[in-house]
């Protein structure tokens, strides 16, 4: 990624292994997964405490990032678990990873 260029992120949050999913999409993941863990906003994730980042995906663009979110939204639970699964079996929080050499 060249300094400057805008990233954007599909993520799902967790409640916990095989808990309630969360998918959403973002410019700044290590805010929104803090947020998310700190319940900043109320809504979905504060009341289901859906607080552990286990998946992530990069976009250069906002348009691609917001139709994989739309797309991933439609799939059934199964296929949402399995994406986990494909990079992070063990459903690990992966927020205290998130740094700026880490993406």
């Amino acid at each position: 990624m060249v300094i400057g260029e805008k990233s954007y992120w599909v993520y799902i949050m967790a409640s916990g292994r095989h808990g309630t999913l969360y998918v959403g999409v973002t410019s700044d993941l290590a805010t929104r997964a803090w947020q998310h863990r700190n319940k900043i906003t109320k809504g979905f994730t504060a009341k289901y405490d859906v607080n552990r980042l286990v998946w992530w995906e990069n976009f250069d663009s906002i348009e691609a990032a917001i139709t994989r979110e739309k797309k991933i939204k439609k799939w059934r639970r199964d296929w949402k678990i399995a994406l986990i699964e494909e990079r992070n079996p063990d459903w690990l929080d992966l927020y205290p990873g998130l740094g700026p050499t880490n993406f």
